[in-house]
């Protein structure tokens, strides 16, 4: 087995100057690994993502924006996706202690879901009802971004959250064919953390430890779609002191897992790319997420998941949105080994039918 990974990697993985759009004037799209974020995202003028005429773009096309936040003691995961028909803001606390999660979800008209036109300058991304509130203000051009928003409910109780993210690696920035000019298109970036979590009156004030993910997501999904992902955010000792520390793993309907994925380690200040990964459900509760060359042997023992389940007949759901704790190693393209060792995770396993 290798012990130096470079050669597996294709270079079609490296990061190229982003584009200023994310397709050209005929409505095809670029495709790839980018080094910072685009300035527009026009996905309606994409020539031919489905069978659908161009002018119905709109009905094929999903956006959602969401941040996943380790508090150590809670996990906190809150977005806000628009869909043809319906948008949704959800917020969801999960307890590592006792290993429990509680979600606070609003279906909404799509209109009431906003997503930012692109990550830059103040954009927003927000949605808001009576019982919930979600807001993203992207400044990733500083590296920054703010995420506040609240739920209440009289069976759940509340959740409040107000957090000033600063990035500390290298953005994700992929644009992945699912078809022959299907795009999904995702960001992710890791921050550290200022402000604060409160659950039913029990504040948590952000530290050092404290780290997020933020997942800009938009695209155009096979009508039938189903990926597996799971990421960490925490610091891990490397070379002598402790540091900064994420991934991000996903298998979907990429037309070439080898050229076009979105797996990586991130460090401070960097980041490095890893292989293709299988995820095998052991159980429901325990996966096992590998490579075929070494690099990725990680189990994820889950303790609790937030599901939407419904069958519509021509829209169908089996969404889980999954907490729990990592072990396993990771390695970067040199050989070097990262252990975790019991480190927060959050995953997701979802199936799609619309």
């Amino acid at each position: 087995m290798a012990t130096d990974f470079e050669s597996v990697l294709s270079e079609k993985r490296n990061a190229v100057p982003t584009p200023p759009d994310i397709a050209d004037e005929n409505g095809n799209c670029y495709f790839g690994t980018f080094d910072k974020e685009f300035e527009t995202m026009d996905f309606l003028k994409v020539n031919k993502p489905s069978v659908l005429p161009n002018k119905l773009n709109r009905m094929r096309l999903t956006l959602w924006e969401a941040a996943e936040v380790n508090f150590g003691k809670y996990v906190l995961l809150t977005a806000v996706c628009k869909m043809p028909i319906f948008g949704t803001a959800l917020t969801v606390v999960y307890n590592t202690e006792t290993k429990k999660c509680t979600a606070w979800q609003e279906m909404l008209p799509p209109q009431k879901a906003v997503i930012s036109e692109n990550l830059l300058r103040g954009a927003e991304t927000k949605a808001e009802s009576g019982k919930t509130q979600i807001r993203f203000i992207n400044d990733f051009q500083r590296g920054e971004a703010i995420v506040s928003g609240f739920g209440l409910s009289e069976k759940k109780g509340d959740v409040s959250y107000r957090l000033n993210l600063k990035r500390v690696s290298k953005p994700s920035v992929v644009n992945i064919p699912f078809g022959d000019n299907k795009p999904l298109y995702t960001q992710k970036d890791l921050f550290r953390v200022e402000g604060y979590l409160e659950v039913n009156g029990e504040r948590l004030l952000a530290d050092e430890n404290t780290l997020a993910i933020i997942d800009d997501h938009r695209g155009y999904y096979p009508r039938k779609s189903h990926y597996d992902w799971v990421t960490t955010m925490c610091r891990l000792p490397i070379n002598g002191r402790e540091q900064y520390f994420g991934f991000n793993l996903t298998r979907n309907q990429s037309v070439d897992q080898d050229q076009f994925n979105e797996n990586l380690i991130w460090f401070e200040n960097d980041s490095t790319l890893l292989t293709p990964v299988t995820f095998t459900h052991e159980t429901p509760l325990l996966w096992h997420i590998r490579d075929e060359h070494g690099m990725v042997d990680l189990t994820f023992d889950i303790g609790d998941e937030f599901v939407m389940k419904f069958n519509l007949g021509v829209m169908q759901s089996d969404y889980h949105i999954t907490f729990g704790s990592l072990t396993g190693f990771l390695c970067d393209p040199k050989g070097n080994k990262y252990i975790l060792d019991g480190v927060n995770g959050v995953g997701e396993d979802k199936t799609v039918v619309f």
